[in-house]
């Protein structure tokens, strides 16, 4: 090893006068020939060396060097403790921490052995230990939650997450605080024969048990606490409900929940329902029986999706959130979906759903979605006032304002199609038939580009002529509503009901666009915002 350093350091800028040690697998004992050699220099002042490694190849060996400054140990060594306590964002910290306090040195012993007195190992391992538990603590708590919700295969997973890091806990109490989970067998071999070790052997995964998933728990949990594990007994009534920070909207019979203001989920009929039962502060019990009574029974693997995306939470009575987590592992969190792929988008009801049970995640921004679902509202109000426009032109012979409002009722609807896809901001009006090609093939689609080609260049200058586009827009738009969702939006100008119908359709859009600070399809929806949907003269009932 000396002869590998004596190879290494002359590539190493400024490694005059710094103390050297072994740190890692090698140092600990572990290493194979596989293993990189970890060489830390470790300068006597307060400079800020990069924390960066430089990574070598020497003799066929993989070699990082890392580079502190005694400063920047002090620091670590004093920060560890309180940031451990914060959970698994300490690991890097930590590992650098055990790494050092483990090391074997290479040069400059006097000032090595000066660094690692900053700090006492036996406070450390008791740092770690107690590192470990936590993170356990969570894992089991969290594979109950689960396993309440009966999704056993995902609780037993959990359980073998925390009975490992139960072991790591337990192991560091014996002086085995080396992070790295792969060693584990190693460290239990070093400790020795021990009954707590054997089990944990036997409970290593589900796999390895032989048991079921929920036997699995069940015998896992068990030995979490013998080994040392506390508050993860499992009790009626110790696990809650509670929120997200996201937000729900409803439109017509559709329910939207949006997370971080970015991600829109829409939830399909009995997932609705779920969710509408939901109430924060229940505990799981109460929830299950909750969302039976509203006709969702066995909702237990919804709620559970729903915990999966981060739309609600689980807490511990007493000990707030379970925030499970994987040291040394890809980062937990709330799962992100593949974005649905149901077409069109949106609808004036809502978004698409993929069925009773889907929590689909829409493939637009929640800003985006809000915008282009207030516009393709907006767009079936604004051809209602194009035909009525069309109409009253033919009535008085108008031929020209006809023919313009002709076109205005063609482009209007296809504003609302490609709303309905969330194309947002829209292209200039004049472009809207030839902007149908960012669609996507289908049969209805391909029947709205044709027709829509041939009514661009109709010619009104005659009453047949009116009365055959009449009737030729009018299958147009019920086309286009069929396919876009809007088949039953109302006539908005014929009746003082059907106006109101409108206005309340319009409504729940702009409420979550504001929401979401969407720009308004035009000023007057700000009025209608204020007057809590209503008009913003009428009178009081």
């Amino acid at each position: 090893m000396q002869n590998l350093l004596d190879k290494t350091l002359p590539q190493i800028r400024s490694a005059d006068g710094c103390a050297v040690v072994l740190e890692g697998s090698i140092a600990e004992g572990f290493g194979n020939s596989s293993s990189d050699i970890d060489f830390l220099l470790i300068a006597d002042g307060d400079a800020d060396l990069p924390t960066m490694p430089s990574l070598l190849f020497v003799d066929g060996r993989r070699v990082e060097v890392r580079t502190r400054s005694v400063r920047q140990i002090a620091e670590q060594f004093a920060a560890v403790t309180a940031a451990a306590a914060n959970g698994p964002g300490a690991e890097d910290l930590l590992n650098r921490c055990q790494r050092l306090l483990r090391s074997f040195p290479l040069r400059e012993p006097e000032l090595v052995a000066k660094v690692k007195e900053l700090m006492s190992f036996d406070d450390f391992r008791t740092t770690v230990g107690e590192w470990w538990a936590r993170a356990a603590r969570q894992s089991i708590r969290y594979a109950l939650a689960l396993r309440q919700l009966g999704r056993e295969q995902e609780a037993a997973a959990w359980t073998e997450a925390g009975l490992l890091q139960a072991v790591k806990s337990w192991a560091a109490g014996r002086g085995e605080t080396y992070l790295e989970p792969k060693w584990l067998p190693e460290q239990l071999g070093r400790i020795g024969d021990h009954p707590l070790a054997a089990r944990y052997l036997t409970l290593a995964s589900p796999s390895a048990s032989g048991l079921g998933a929920d036997a699995y728990v069940t015998e896992g949990v068990r030995l979490a606490a013998d080994l040392g594990v506390t508050g993860a007994t499992p009790e009626a009534g110790q696990i809650t409900v509670a929120g997200a920070g996201v937000t729900t909207w409803q439109t017509g019979e559709r329910v939207h929940v949006v997370r971080g203001r970015q991600d829109v989920f829409v939830l399909g009929d009995r997932a609705a329902l779920a969710w509408r039962s939901l109430v924060f502060g229940r505990t799981l019990e109460q929830t299950l029986a909750a969302a039976d009574a509203a006709g969702a029974p066995q909702a237990g693997p919804l709620i559970a999706e729903f915990l999966r995306y981060g739309l609600v939470r689980v807490a511990w009575r007493g000990d707030g959130p379970i925030v499970p987590g994987l040291p040394l592992a890809a980062p937990a969190g709330d799962v992100t979906p593949p974005p649905s792929t149901a077409r069109p988008i949106i609808g004036v009801g809502g978004a698409a759903a993929g069925g009773a049970e889907a929590i689909d995640l829409l493939p637009v921004p929640a800003r985006r979605f809000s915008a282009a679902a207030m516009t393709l509202v907006w767009s079936n109000v604004l051809v209602e006032n194009a035909r009525e426009d069309l109409v009253g032109a033919l009535d008085r012979g108008q031929w020209s304002v006809a023919q313009l409002s002709a076109l205005r009722m063609l482009r209007f609807a296809l504003r609302g199609v490609l709303s309905s896809y969330a194309v947002n901001p829209l292209p200039p009006d004049s472009e809207v038939v030839r902007r149908l090609s960012l669609l996507p093939d289908g049969e209805d689609l391909d029947a709205i580009r044709a027709r829509a080609g041939q009514l661009e260049t109709l010619t009104i200058a005659s009453g047949p002529q009116g009365d055959a586009a009449l009737t030729a827009l009018d299958g147009f738009v019920a086309l286009v509503r069929r396919a876009t969702g809007a088949d039953r939006f109302p006539s908005s100008f014929d009746s003082p009901d059907a106006w109101r119908q409108t206005l309340e359709a319009g409504y729940d859009w702009l409420r979550l666009g504001a929401h979401l600070d969407a720009d308004l399809p035009l000023d007057e929806a700000g009025d209608l915002l204020s007057s809590g949907g209503a008009q913003p003269h009428a009178a009081s009932a």
